[in-house]
């Protein structure tokens, strides 16, 4: 088959990859130019690099639907379009223009965790697995009918990063394993359950924002979930912003006020959780390493060198 990628970062670049490898002709690569949004620059892996080091044609786009980018996928004639990680809608003129018509890798297990960042958004909310999709694109975001989907466990400890790399693993043979059901005439594709989908919105700075009144169980995978090199979850202290690079559930239970720096527990510090905390029948969130917003790393124990005060959710 002659196929067009349309795709961005290290997700995009992972298809690309697969796609070379599959034997089947790669004939054009569409990709997003660089962006400085916080989210984009960390799996940033060039679609762009790849195609040009194996001679595939490259087009740069914030958004399709030109003239002059329609006009070449025409030229381009190809079987199907294969899309991961493009970051803006494709209009039906592109993702109906192929006679397989558009494949998209989209890495949640839909028709749960449509849109933006699945995986930071299935940790916070404490999925017991995550994995990707291979649908077929429509009209709309995420909800066209399903090829194949490949998942995997979320322990107990797992950050969001140990989730990108398992899940971004699956994308090579999920799109091999693609291309031959279709190119076979093997494809069975099957409808979404509409009323199990859910949508998420792409993660700004507030969205990493800690409320204490969260139990610590929630917050502690908050933390987890907003792992380096993603930006990390974030409060107040003293009027300054101070950021949680790793945390864990109290032993103890402790009642107070939600927000209020507390006592030692093993190698952290508890900080009083949960909007029902003040009943003392509640773990605390044991932080145990904080950055400082001059990207200085500390040990708790040693920055709250005295207990007492309160972490706030705003300055």
């Amino acid at each position: 088959m002659r196929v067009v990628m349309f795709g961005y970062q290290t997700w995009g670049h992972r298809t690309l990859q697969a796609l070379l490898d599959s034997g089947h002709e790669v004939v054009l690569a569409v990709t997003h130019p660089k962006s400085d949004h916080a989210y984009e620059k960390i799996w940033s892996d060039s679609v762009a690099d790849l195609a040009e080091q194996h001679g595939v044609p490259v087009l740069l786009r914030n958004r399709p639907g030109d003239e002059e980018l329609l006009r070449t996928l025409k030229e381009a004639d190809p079987d199907l379009i294969v899309a991961n990680n493009w970051r803006t809608w494709l209009p039906p003129e592109i993702f109906d223009l192929p006679p397989h018509g558009t494949l998209n890798i989209h890495d949640s297990l839909l028709p749960r965790y449509a849109g933006f960042s699945p995986l930071i958004w299935a940790l916070i909310n404490g999925e017991q697995e995550v994995g990707v999709t291979a649908h077929r694109m429509d009209a709309e975001l995420d909800m066209g009918d399903v090829l194949l989907q490949r998942s995997v466990p979320v322990g107990p400890h797992d950050t969001a990063t140990d989730l990108f790399h398992r899940t971004v693993d699956l994308i090579g043979p999920l799109v091999t394993d693609s291309l031959e059901l279709i190119a076979s005439g093997r494809a069975v594709w099957t409808p979404q359950d509409r009323s199990r989908a859910s949508f998420f919105h792409k993660r700004s700075p507030g969205d990493s924002r800690i409320d204490w009144t969260w139990t610590a169980q929630e917050l502690e995978r908050f933390v987890r979930a907003q792992s380096d090199p993603y930006p990390n979850a974030f409060t107040h202290h003293r009027g300054e912003r101070l950021r949680i690079v790793s945390a864990a559930v109290s032993e103890g239970r402790y009642g107070g006020t939600p927000g209020r720096i507390f006592i030692k527990e093993g190698d952290g510090v508890v900080i009083v959780a949960g909007a029902e905390a003040r009943s003392g029948r509640l773990p605390g969130l044991v932080v145990k390493r904080v950055r400082t917003e001059d990207g200085t790393e500390h040990a708790a124990t040693d920055y709250f060198r005295t207990m007492g005060g309160y972490l706030t959710d705003l300055p």
